[in-house]
């Protein structure tokens, strides 16, 4: 059955107290602090010093970032939770996250906070695929506007456009998804999101063609592409082969085209130049053959 899209969270106001977390990989303090200065002039931010830690590839132990992301989560002062950075290491806390009690509001996040939104859209809240504070510094002046209409006003979000059509054809649903590794390493899990009747968006850096075609497969194999109603494609970059005869867009295409769904690609969300931010969970209308994509909902109340 068609899983029913989920509820909004509580707008958030300027000056409100937001928390910036990190929950997954440590970061370049630069880049945390250009991202930190663009989301201060709105609102009142919130971080513990321990979100500096380093252990090995995580920004410290599971401990600390399971403390700080499940007090986030539960503090009904903070309005909205964000990212400082993605990487790996969110899937680690997933387990200990079961029954946390959570407070409706934003989380915004992507790539490896992908696990999270999974986590909280199973459990029926709207979150927000968005940049992390690291890579928000790096964005222009409009994506900022976008990210903060969408956690502050009730009105739908403004429609994307992609730059091709894959598959022509038209498929509403709640929109899932993100980080394609990410994504595939939650099949099998209780983590999963839920994938029926939804639209699925899909993007990814560094993973040579091959590898986005395993990774494809692994989805088709798990029964992903009987169950969803269409496909989003965001940026997929540094994805190319060097010196091949193909290209990831080509390899892309195959794939989608023997799913027969409804896909756009070319979506300015992701690891590219852009990452414009979307609600994840709210319904969407996808048009592949006109390459847009038009949110149904709000995702703040």
């Amino acid at each position: 059955m068609p899983q029913s899209p989920c509820r909004p969270y509580p707008a958030v106001r300027p000056g409100d107290r937001v928390a910036v977390v990190a929950p997954s990989g440590p970061f370049e303090r630069a880049a945390f602090d250009a991202g930190l200065a663009s989301v201060s002039s709105r609102y009142h931010v919130e971080f513990d010093p321990g979100i500096l830690a380093r252990r090995r590839y995580l920004a410290g132990d599971d401990a600390r970032r399971l403390t700080e992301f499940a007090a986030a989560l539960a503090d009904p002062q903070i309005k909205a939770v964000f990212c400082a950075r993605g990487g790996y290491g969110a899937m680690r806390l997933l387990r200990e996250l079961e029954g946390a009690p959570i407070t409706p509001k934003a989380v915004v996040g992507f790539s490896d906070i992908v696990a999270l939104h999974a986590v909280l859209g199973r459990a029926g809240h709207v979150t927000v695929h968005g940049p992390v504070l690291t890579q928000l510094g790096a964005l222009p002046p409009a994506t900022h506007e976008r990210l903060f209409a969408l956690l502050e006003s009730p009105r739908p979000a403004e429609p994307l456009h992609g730059g091709m059509t894959f598959v022509g054809g038209i498929a509403e649903g709640p929109l899932i998804g993100g980080n394609l590794v990410t994504l595939t390493a939650l099949l099998g899990t209780p983590y999963a999101p839920c994938f029926d009747g939804a639209v699925l968006l899909l993007e990814e850096i560094g993973e040579r063609p091959y590898r986005l075609d395993r990774m494809w497969t692994h989805l088709t194999l798990a029964g992903v592409f009987r169950r969803i109603r269409g496909i989003v494609l965001g940026s997929f970059t540094r994805c190319e082969e060097r010196d091949a005869d193909f290209t990831s867009t080509d390899v892309l295409r195959d794939l989608a085209s023997a799913t027969g769904l409804p896909c756009a690609a070319g979506f300015p969300i992701g690891h590219g130049e852009l990452n414009e931010p979307v609600p994840l969970g709210v319904r969407v209308r996808l048009d592949a053959s006109e390459r847009s994509l038009r949110f149904l909902g709000s995702a703040a109340c």
